[in-house]
């Protein structure tokens, strides 16, 4: 990499933009691990059994289905801070209440109640990806998205951190023994960060204008992506790249638990040891994809991402070793890390700046569809099958989603558009 292509980088970097998208992705980031993470392990605390924290994987159902909410966030403005701006603060507003919702619930008492806190918590969520999203793409010209999407990932990593990490931490009797509403209650709290970002941020310009019509707003958005050349291998392409590495990190939490991991433990190596090396992974990323492009970047990473799925297997003949779970939890983070920005720089390319929010939120419930409702089936297949196979299934999983990358080459395309 050239002198000057560094001087640019380091400029990208220190923006005021690139600043706001690193905390954007931290509001991003919060409540999404409270939903996949957080829930499952206090309920496996409470004595749930895996078939029931299995099937609490529904309650992400609002991230495979946010994109319906796309063609609202395209067309409406709800008030004078901006299209992008006013849509992110109302979410941030319902996760906040939301959490204090289950702050006050109690899942021994009433079940029913803490899931439908939960599924309000997933649905404000999921709609404020769905708005950070396409800020982050509007925001941002075409050269720097690789670089903004590895950011933006680390402002989720963070937030992952602080909440399934330091929120599970401070509920260990070892250290401050908070009880799990407690825990929910604070992190209300650290959501003022993207309160605080929201306003500071600069509305992105409406270059196109808004849809104005049904066609412009719910046809246009979908023909045009349908219209690409090998739409379908694509679209096939992105359900399929995280789909192992998703069905296995659905049953993590109550894994740890099993094996026989502390509260503690299971914060600070696999949440406080595996921040640094997830931010290692965005960091080694986001270089590769700098130098190399998306395309060579997707095959690698999904090689890896198997790989350290494959490596849990490990943990299930040890037991509960320290230093295993430090091994493996630096390899998962690591090539996680990689994976997931090669796969948001990849969306981002595909997305017409007419319709940002609604074809980036198809893009991205397709990608969470595995992740959400598939991996409700997870518990099932881990209970029947021992966590050993389970493992081994999920690695697997990830080669029909190489097979079908090899359908999507530059080559296969006629142009570098959508990969380069």
């Amino acid at each position: 990499m050239s002198f000057e292509k560094l001087k640019a980088l380091g400029r990208a970097l220190t923006s005021k933009r690139m600043i706001v998208v690193l905390l954007l992705g931290f509001s991003s980031g919060l409540p999404i691990m409270l939903v996949l993470s957080t829930l499952k392990i206090w309920l496996r605390r409470e004595g749930f059994d895996l078939s029931t924290i299995g099937y609490l994987s529904w309650i992400g159902i609002p991230y495979s289905l946010n994109f319906l909410m796309g063609p609202i966030l395209d067309r409406y403005i709800p008030t004078r801070l901006g299209r992008r701006r006013s849509w992110i603060l109302a979410m941030q507003i319902g996760i906040m209440l939301s959490l204090v919702g289950i702050y006050l619930s109690n899942p021994l008492l009433n079940l029913s109640t803490f899931i439908y806190c939960g599924i309000a918590l997933a649905f404000f969520s999921a709609t404020q990806d769905v708005a950070i999203d396409a800020y982050r793409r509007e925001i941002l010209p075409d050269k720097e998205l690789g670089v903004g999407a590895a950011l933006g990932v680390y402002g989720y990593r963070t937030a992952m951190l602080v909440a399934s990490g330091f929120g599970l931490w401070v509920v260990d009797p070892e250290t401050w023994g908070f009880t799990f509403n407690q825990s929910f209650l604070m992190m209300a709290g650290f959501m003022l960060v993207g309160v605080v970002t929201c306003f500071l941020a600069t509305e992105p310009k409406l270059e196109h204008g808004r849809p104005q019509s049904l066609h412009d707003t719910m046809i246009a958005p979908f023909a045009d992506l349908l219209s690409r050349n090998r739409a379908f291998w694509i679209l096939f392409f992105i359900f399929l790249f995280k789909f192992g590495d998703a069905m296995a990190g659905s049953m993590l939490g109550a894994f740890y638990v099993d094996v026989g991991f502390s509260n503690k433990v299971i914060a600070e190596i696999t949440k406080g040891f595996g921040f640094f090396s997830s931010m290692a992974g965005l960091f080694i990323g986001g270089g590769l994809i700098y130098r190399f492009g998306i395309y060579p970047c997707l095959w690698a990473f999904g090689i890896l991402q198997s790989l350290s799925t494959l490596n849990f297997v490990v943990l299930t003949q040890t037991g509960p070793d320290w230093w295993t779970l430090v091994y493996v939890i630096a390899f998962e983070d690591m090539s996680s890390g990689m994976g997931t920005a090669a796969l948001v720089a990849y969306l981002g390319k595909l997305t017409n700046r007419r319709f940002t929010a609604t074809q980036y939120a198809l893009l991205n419930s397709l990608a969470s569809l595995g992740r959400v409702f598939f991996s409700g089936f997870a518990g099932v297949m881990a209970s029947t099958y021992g966590y050993l196979h389970f493992f081994i299934i999920c690695a697997a999983f990830a080669i029909p989603g190489l097979l079908v990358l090899s359908q999507i080459s530059p080559k296969k395309l006629g142009s570098h558009e959508e990969v380069e």
